[in-house]
Parts: structure tokens; sequence; C-alpha cells
């Protein structure tokens, strides 16, 4: 007899052997209509694997998270199998799972076009809609090898050569095509639905370039017809807010060719730059930072005592002079802890905040580049906490409130928090990383965050919390960090007096909010569509006459409100052009400002201005003095 345990704890007793599929048929028809695949002791596994003893098992549909990765991975089989049909002579290569979808690399002898993709998603569903059954089975490995080899695909063959000779490969078939594949897939085509093919990019073989540029097919695949509609709905908003071409649309900023990776910042977009880092300067100062600065660069000596200069030689941009080498700051870090240095530190001083705007440059390939988001120029808000081991959960929690207040002002308040835990190679004794990821989860508890362990995700030297924003689209951004550091105020030699008056060494907590200034600038870009709340906009109000009668009233209304606001000035522009009023009204609203005042006659006679705000609300004629309250209550809500 067999006894099959299921999720809610009951069991199922079948006479021998069964598989899956006939275990979920034993449940109901409903379940053995929409089983997926099963799942026994942590391993995914195809309906028809036939359980030989006692075991747990999990029937999988569409709706768990392993369904979804069966249906992606079974969707790139279904788009191999329909290359294959319209491209006999392609060769099929690789195809995994990858967020949102899935791809497929083909080797052709010339390059797909947009209509091709047409008629492959079109021979994808015909090969889905003929509901053909997706069949397992298993060779020894030169057998495989042989057996691609005859069908001319030698890049599956080449494949299989690799795997170890005493190996038996799994192959897996539908209809007329069969591909070399661990599995698990979904038991027939026909269970595959919702689906679409994005786009065609490069990719080298085996990801070298040495080897073939091969053709890579992307595309997604989801559980419902609403997940798919949701999400291309999604990737179309996401174009519409992309920060580089709002940056252009709102003249903010620009990348040159004359210098990769590095960021030009136009007036308007400096101005929002402005904004984000004399906010963060005012929080370091209300919240025990003492702000510093350190060199831009540093000598070869100090990178290889911090280990930095042989992990990350080849990321680093290095100089030299009078014989000595030196290397641009990637990191602030080793900065901080020069500084802590100078004189003699208490138990009295700790905990000691550093906070730098600091700039750092990583020499990043060219292909990661990514607009402002990655870039190899870059400030951080970067500050280190330099404590005792009994310091660390208070300054957690502190800081983690800390951060909540920031995302909230910038319009974030969907936060996700991860504790990467200890890894395989590690230093340091196991009671002192037991000591350093309790206080990371007692921090957290005690701000009353509820977060997800990451086993094994930690440093080397010790454990982190990362924090991850949500932004209006639902995509996740990792911005802030808090990591401790035993080993670079080791490496370093940073001591304090303790109480007991000899030498110890402190904690360092390295510790960020934002990250890089220029990513959460992007990232603030496309969460609001270039539509920043007012007081981030790099300009709140503009002011447009009617006609050329109305131009010196303008002119006195933009300059009271630059003086409007104690300890700030309003970041006003005037639009005095001989234009019809409409087009100034069209032209200043695809700006995205706040704000139009317009005055005409009758708003000149009352002291007043026509208030239209963003998203072409028209809030009526009010009296200037009015208006400033009404922006003074919006800039200091932050909404």
């Amino acid at each position: 007899m067999i006894n099959i345990t299921l999720p809610d704890g009951s069991k199922r007793e079948y006479p021998g052997p069964v598989s899956v599929a006939e275990v979920a048929a034993s449940i109901g028809s409903g379940l053995a209509k929409a089983a997926l695949a099963g799942k026994i002791n942590g391993k995914v596994v195809d309906t028809s694997f036939v359980i030989e003893n006692d075991s747990p098992l999990s029937i999988i549909t569409a709706k768990d998270a392993d369904g979804l990765d069966v249906i992606r991975h079974s969707t790139a089989h279904l788009l191999a199998y329909a290359v294959k049909e319209l491209f006999p002579d392609a060769q099929v290569t690789i195809g995994p799972v990858i967020e949102n979808g899935f791809y497929y690399d083909f080797s052709y002898k010339r390059p797909f076009t947009p209509e091709d993709l047409v008629a492959i998603e079109k021979k994808m569903t015909e090969l889905a809609n003929k509901d053909e059954p997706v069949q397992r089975r298993v060779l020894p490995r030169d057998e495989a090898v042989a057996h691609f080899k005859n069908q001319g695909e030698n890049y599956k063959a080449e494949i299989i050569a690799s795997i170890p000779s005493n190996e038996d490969v799994s192959l897996y078939r539908e209809g007329a095509f069969e591909d070399l594949c661990r599995g698990p897939h979904v038991p027939s085509t026909g269970k595959l639905k919702h689906f679409k093919l994005m786009k065609v990019a490069g990719a080298y073989w085996r990801g070298d370039h040495r080897n073939e540029m091969l053709q890579r097919i992307y595309g997604t695949a989801w559980a419902t017809k609403d997940e798919l509609k949701d999400y291309l709905f999604r990737l179309e908003e996401a174009e519409k807010r992309d920060h580089r071409k709002l940056g252009r649309e709102l003249d903010l900023f620009h990348i040159d060719e004359h210098s990769p990776g590095t960021v030009f910042w136009h007036p308007k977009g400096w101005s929002v730059w402005q904004q984000v880092e004399q906010y963060m300067r005012k929080v370091y100062q209300d919240n025990g930072y003492q702000e510093v600065k350190a060199p831009q660069i540093l000598d070869k000596t100090l990178w290889e005592k911090t280990g930095h200069w042989d992990k990350y030689r080849e990321n680093m941009f290095t100089t030299d002079s009078e014989k000595r080498e030196y290397a641009l700051k990637p990191m602030n870090c080793p900065g901080h802890i020069i500084i802590f240095k100078q004189g003699i530190k208490s138990y009295r001083d700790l905990p000691l905040r550093f906070g730098e705007f600091g700039n750092c440059h990583r020499n990043e390939p060219t292909g990661s580049l990514h607009g402002i988001m990655r870039v190899r120029a870059f400030t951080q808000d970067d500050g280190h906490i330099f404590c005792t081991e009994d310091q660390i959960q208070a300054e957690v929690t502190a800081f983690t409130a800390l951060l909540q207040k920031v995302y909230a002002d910038f319009g974030f308040t969907n936060i996700l928090y991860r504790l990467s835990t200890r890894p395989e190679k590690r230093i340091g004794k196991d009671e002192d990383w037991d000591k350093a990821e309790n206080a990371l989860a007692e921090g957290l508890r005690a701000s009353g965050c509820e977060f997800e362990y990451l086993p094994g995700e930690g440093a080397f030297y010790g454990p982190k919390i990362e924090y991850t924003l949500k932004d209006a689209l639902g995509r996740e951004w990792q911005c802030g960090t808090i990591q401790v550091d035993p080993n670079l105020p080791e490496r370093l030699d940073a001591e304090f007096v303790g109480e007991d008056g000899d030498r110890h060494r402190p904690i360092m907590l390295h510790r960020a909010i934002l990250g890089s200034l220029e990513r959460f600038i992007g990232i603030l870009i496309e969460h609001h569509s270039g539509a920043l709340p007012a007081w981030l906009a790099p300009v709140q109000v503009s002011v447009l006459n009617i006609t050329d009668a109305q131009a010196d009233y303008a002119k006195e209304v933009a300059q009271k409100l630059q003086k409007a606001l104690p300890n700030q000035s309003l970041r006003v522009v005037t639009d005095l052009r001989n234009e019809k009023i409409t087009y100034k009204i069209r032209e200043h609203s695809m700006q995205k400002l706040p704000y139009i005042l317009v005055a005409g006659d009758k708003e000149k006679a009352a002291g007043a201005v026509a208030v239209r705000a963003r998203g072409n609300k028209d809030l009526g004629v009010m009296s200037v003095d009015a208006f400033i309250e009404l922006i003074a209550q919006d800039i200091t809500a932050k909404a």
C-alpha cells in the first residue's frame, strides 16, 4: 500500500504505485483537469510521475507560483516547436524561464522580423489548440547526443555532450517536436493559453562573445487572460513612464557619448536633484548624523587592505601620480573609517553616525548601462554608524522608522523587508552571527515590520536588511539597506576605548535610504510619471498672461510668489509670449507643472489669478494670497 499525505494533513491510500495524475483524479475531476504538476518533498514533478513510496504530495495548479513556472517553461518549448514548424532549418539552443516569462535562443540564417513573430505566435496557438500530450523519456547520454546530431541540432548535441557520460538525460516530446529538458512540463499543450511574444534580441552562444550571435525570442505567459492583459498594460504604462523618455521631454538630463554612464543634468533636472539632496541633508541633521566628505581618489594600498583591490579591481577606475597608483572610490566606507580613526574615540562617543553624499565611480560594462538607473558615476546618500554590538538593535529600529518616513514623503508606502542571513562561506564565530541576525530581526519587529528571511544571502562578514519599495506599477526597487560589518573596522584597525579602559573594535553599520541618487530620481520620475509633487517639481508654478496688457501684472505676481514663503523660494516661470492662451496652457500642461496661473484683465483688476492644477483641474479665480496659502499647504504636506 502507498500512503499519500495531502497539504491539509489528510491521507489517501492506494494499493500500489500511483501517478500524480491518478491521485488528482481520485480527489476530484476538477482537480484532475486543473493539475499541471505535483510537488513531492519540495520537488516539482510531472503529473505522469509515479509515486512508489509513502510521500507528502501537493497538486500544483495554475494558481500556484510553481504552476506559473511550469506554464512558462512549457511555453518556451511551445515557442521552439512553432519555430521548427515554420523554419525547419532553425536550430534550437536553450530556453529558460525568466521573470514574467521566458526566452528561447535560435540559430537561423537570417534575422527574425516582427512579421515572423506574429506568425510564430499564431502557430503556437494552433499547436496549443491541438492539446497534444507532453511525454517524457530518458536516454543514455551518448544515445541522446547521436539522436540530436541526426536531427541536425548541433547545439543540443553540444549541450548534452558536456554532461558526464555515465548520466542519463531526459527528453520531452509534444507532437513532432522533441527537446532536451529536465522538466517538469504541463501534461498537454492545451494547458498553454495565455501568452505573447514580445521581442527579438541578440545573444552569444553560451554567453561568450567569441561564439556565434544567436537570436533570442522573448515571450510572456500567464495563468489567466486577465493576468496577461494586466501585464501588457503595465508594460505599456512603463514605456510611457520611461525616465529616459520623460527626461528628454521634460528637459531634465541627458546622457552623452563623450562620457558614457555619466549624467549631464539640465537646470530643471538639477533642481530636482537639489530638492532631494537638501531634503536628505535635513534628515541627516535631524537624526544625529554628522555630514562628512572623504576624498574621491585613494591610494591603492588602502583598497588592498579592505580587500576591494582583489575582488573589484576590474570595476575600479585607476590613475597614477609620482609612481603611486590610486583608484577612484567605488564606495565610501573606507573613507569614513579613516575619519573615525582621527583622534581617540570613547564608548561615550558611540553610536557615531557619519553621512555623506559620496560621489562614486564603478566601471560598469557598457551593455549594462541604463539611463540614470545604472551609471558609472553616481552619488550615494551613504551613511555609516559606528556602534557596539549591544547598540545594533536600537539603531536598526530607529533607521527603519526614518526610512519609512522618507519613503512616504517621496510617495512610496508599500515597502518589503528582507533579512539576509549567513552564507556558507563566511568569517566570524557563529555566536556573533547569531547576535547580529537576532539584532536585525528584533529591530524590524520593534518597528512593526513583517519580513522574510533570505537564508545564505548575507555578505561573508555580516547579515543585512534590504528595504524594497514598490512603485505605482507594482515594480520592486531595492534601495535601502542596513548591514552589519565587523570586517572593515578590523582590516583598517578602527578602535574605541571601552568602559573597561581597554581598546575594542566598533561594529560598522552600512546604511542607505535612497541608495544612488541618480537611480532614485529615475525611480521617482517613473513612479510619478514625470508629474512630480509640488515640493519636488523643478517648476512649481507658471504665470501666463492673456494679452500684453497683463504682462507687467504677471511679472509682479511671479515676483511675489518667489518671495512668498519663508526659508525657500517658489520656483516660478512666466510666459509672456504673444501666443493664444489655450496654446500656452497646453504647452505648460505637457510639462506636468503642478500649477498654472492665468491673468487676464479681470484678474488684474481684482489682484487675483485663475488657477489650474495639474490634470486640467480648474480651481477657479482666487487672490494671490489665497493661492500662496494653497501651494504652501501642498508643499508642506508633500502631497
